[in-house]
């Protein structure tokens, strides 16, 4: 088994800033992708649309901010079964998100795509919470024809 693992630091002494914008639909659709819909409750599916594919997330676990996991219940095959989860601190004037994208069977390319992938949208959540303007699909970076 393979993970992604990132670390970011978004400047805000409120943790609940970046935990709203994980366990809400407007929250996710203002860093990850425009076309996010379903019921970000635990036991509840997210659905996240981009141009060229999508996953659904079903969440597994929320603890206000603290935690938020998912398990990939549809997608491309080598997302299924994985898990995605986001930890948050508080270390001084910023809220530290551990992300682990964990679970992929084998480190295949698609892999490091969606890693640089992940990165950039860390950052945009790291934006929206930071600035209140996130850049999520389709004003994403593109970095690919898998984009």
């Amino acid at each position: 088994m393979a993970d992604i693992l990132h670390r970011v630091g978004v400047k805000t002494t409120a943790p609940d800033k970046v935990y709203e914008a994980l366990t809400t639909i407007d929250g996710l659709a203002g860093w990850w992708t425009d076309d996010t819909k379903g019921d970000p409750a635990p036991g509840g599916v997210v659905a996240f649309r981009f141009p060229v594919g999508g996953f659904d997330m079903e969440v597994q676990e929320t603890r206000p901010q603290a935690r938020v996991s998912w398990r990939v219940v549809a997608g491309p095959d080598e997302w299924i079964g994985t898990t995605i989860d986001f930890d948050l601190h508080q270390q001084g004037d910023y809220t530290i998100v551990l992300f682990k994208h964990g679970g992929w069977r084998e480190p295949v390319e698609f892999m490091y795509h969606c890693s640089t992938k992940w990165a950039i949208f860390l950052m945009s959540l790291k934006s929206l919470v930071e600035t209140g303007e996130g850049a999520p699909a389709p004003r994403d970076v593109q970095i690919s024809d898998w984009h």
